[in-house]
């Protein structure tokens, strides 16, 4: 098993150091889409090490000038799309582009890696490069193990204390609890901890990563983020797209396997977590992990919905059930939306719900945390009209429209006591107004300067599997039934009992 190797950390903010960046499945939907227009805006933004060389790996046959080209389309057409085509840093694309080579190989091939191997040694000349390697497997969970064995066979992970060599890891790291674990033994074979990065790009949106400032660099709401002051906590995670053409995936994985072990626990711990002794990567991972080991486990009967998106209409146009996407079995029982009642047991939260949903085919696209407060005693109101007084929330809201929401109640001019509820609204676009980006580019360079925060650690992984275990093995026994819902709903109506048997209610998808 590989041994960690302290290396020189670079300060945030400043460039990377000289290093070169392989990606395996350089021909794929997520290199063209993400990971393309990311390394355009940190060549941009001045991020990008002065001295880089990107060697794009697949099985496609091309030579370097066409796949110069064909990332050159791309980020022209991630400019088009989000319309800044006419600002276009034409210097630092040009440098960009020049910095690419493509290999044609085969991933399972032991005489591919030892051609990598070459190639990475005359890219120190021609690049001016030095022997730091990023290696990003942009490919499908079935590849990660093999490549990693092929890199470690080939000696193209041995690090000394002036190098570095890393291995980002998309998501999904496995599809349950012991095929995670499988992974993870498999790629310490070769790798230290500290060499694998396991990406979830849901941690690379600004919004996430200022839940924790928002928290803890903010006196007035960190006094208040407990049990004595929180009724519960709910966490939404929904989008208006179907599977679309994503059937053969979906259909072996399912909602529970896609979203929840990563982006919703993700935001759970980062929401549930204790302030860390600072902002170093082990600090704010470790808090985030304990939150994890706090979660009781969830009865599947009692605390959890399972459901499928059927016929509906979005946006005024017919969208189909599931049952009717291109590639779905016409007898699927995949849910498509999952919602879950946790609680988190240690001295902050205990007694404090956590409701946690995610779906596809919904009313609206919606990533957001809502924290409801307890309302106070009411007895100097109990004589006019405020006992029904909604109580206050605070929204953090993710995606589309990033900000914050805070409601309270206040008076309503006239002669009589009356309060209505007013709402105080913070929108990340009317103060920052920061270039497009795909969410990518901070956890590229983090890993670029070696710093893990943002980046999931196997405790971390393990942890989150461990608690949905127990509703995988009863949903795949036919235990739970499996609900409905039409596309461009609220979701299935025996959601809401989660919390009207207590007397909450959920804030509506589509809701300010």
């Amino acid at each position: 098993m590989a041994q960690d190797i302290q290396h020189p950390s670079t300060a945030p903010g400043e460039p990377a150091p000289s290093c070169t960046m392989v990606i395996f499945g350089a021909g794929g939907d997520l290199t063209k889409r993400l990971l393309m227009p990311a390394l355009y805006n940190l060549a941009r933004t001045g991020l990008l090490p002065a001295n880089f060389a990107l060697v794009g790996v697949d099985r496609l046959e091309m030579t370097d000038q066409q796949f110069q080209a064909h990332v050159e389309q791309a980020i022209q057409a991630f400019a088009a799309d989000k319309h800044y085509a006419q600002t276009l840093d034409e210097a630092n694309l040009s440098r960009l582009i020049k910095s690419m080579v493509y290999m044609s190989l085969d991933f399972s091939a032991e005489k591919s890696y030892l051609e990598l191997k070459n190639r990475l040694g005359q890219l120190k000349t021609t690049h001016q490069v030095s022997d730091n390697v990023m290696f990003y497997l942009a490919v499908g969970a079935r590849f990660f193990g093999g490549i990693v064995d092929q890199l470690g066979h080939a000696g193209l992970v041995q690090e000394t204390a002036q190098y570095w060599r890393r291995v980002v890891v998309e998501k999904p790291f496995g599809h349950d609890l012991a095929s995670a674990q499988s992974l993870n033994d498999q790629l310490r074979v070769s790798l230290s901890e500290s060499q694998i990065y396991r990406m979830d790009h849901f941690l690379g949106k600004e919004t996430v990563q200022n839940i924790m400032l928002m928290r803890f660099a903010n006196g007035i709401f960190e006094p208040l983020w407990n049990r004595d002051h929180i009724d519960h906590v709910q966490i939404t995670v929904a989008e208006t797209v179907g599977v679309e053409s994503r059937a053969a995936f979906y259909e072996t994985t399912g909602a529970l396997r896609d979203m929840v072990p990563n982006h919703v626990f993700q935001l759970l711990a980062l929401t549930a977590m204790e302030s860390p002794a600072s902002f170093d990567a082990d600090s704010v991972r470790n808090e985030k992990t304990k939150v994890l080991h706090s979660v009781h486990a969830v009865d599947p009967l009692t605390d959890s919905v399972r459901a499928q998106y059927s016929p509906g209409a979005l946006d005024g146009k017919k969208h189909a059930g599931y049952l009717q996407e291109n590639g779905v079995d016409a007898k699927s029982q995949t849910e498509t939306y999952v919602a879950l009642k946790l609680g988190v047991d240690n001295w902050r939260w205990a007694g404090v719900p956590f409701y946690l949903r995610t779906g596809k085919a919904m009313a609206q696209r919606k990533s957001e945390i809502v924290i409801q407060f307890k309302r106070p005693p009411l007895s100097l109101f109990k004589n006019t009209a405020t006992d029904s007084l909604k109580p206050n929330t605070l929204i953090l809201k993710l995606q589309p429209d990033e900000g914050a929401t805070l409601s309270f109640g206040a008076k309503i001019p006239g002669p009589k006591i009356d309060i209505g509820q007013v709402k105080m609204d913070f929108h990340y676009k009317d103060y920052f107004q920061n270039a497009p980006s795909t969410g990518y580019e901070t956890l590229i360079y983090d890993c670029m300067i070696g710093d893990a925060t943002l980046f999931q650690r196997s405790d971390s992984v393990m942890a989150g599997w461990k608690i949905v275990e127990p509703l995988q093995k009863a949903w795949s026994q036919g235990d739970a039934p499996l609900a409905f819902y039409e596309a461009g709903s609220q979701g299935p109506n025996e959601v809401d009992q989660l919390l009207h048997a207590s007397g909450r209610s959920w804030n509506q998808i589509g809701e300010l």
